[in-house]
């Protein structure tokens, strides 16, 4: 039986690189301010989807209206949590990659937060 030489070359490249990703600094995190010229000052669909992606506790506490720490918000976050790669595929799917517009950018973070919570189609009278 032949080595796999092609095997241990790509199975290496790819240790390699992971350990490259854990060494390198954490990105600074973005605040909502750097979103409000995106015409004179684009940014990139990735930055749009993480920053949505790192509000959505905020965003369960505004969906379920529980407090952090109830059963019903742990819920959601953890629902999210698990969405969370599959909505990220879908905006990259269907969104261009720079986002220089509010429109673009306003139907990029609707449509991140509606995968990531989903809000069943019954009406709630109270609201």
């Amino acid at each position: 039986m032949k080595f796999p030489k092609v095997t241990v070359i790509l199975v290496t490249g790819a240790l390699l690189y992971v350990l490259w990703e854990q060494y390198q600094a954490p990105s600074e995190p973005v605040e909502a301010s750097r979103f409000e010229n995106l015409r004179a000052n684009p940014v990139e669909r990735s930055v749009v989807v993480d920053y949505v992606i790192e509000q959505a506790p905020a965003l369960c506490q505004q969906t379920t209206g529980e407090a952090a720490g109830t059963d019903a918000h742990a819920g959601c976050v953890q629902q999210s949590e698990s969405r969370t790669s599959p909505c990220r595929r879908t905006m990259y799917d269907q969104f261009p990659e720079i986002i220089a517009s509010d429109r673009v950018f306003r139907d990029l973070s609707i449509s991140m937060m509606n995968c990531l919570m989903p809000r069943s189609g019954v009406i709630d009278p109270a609201s």
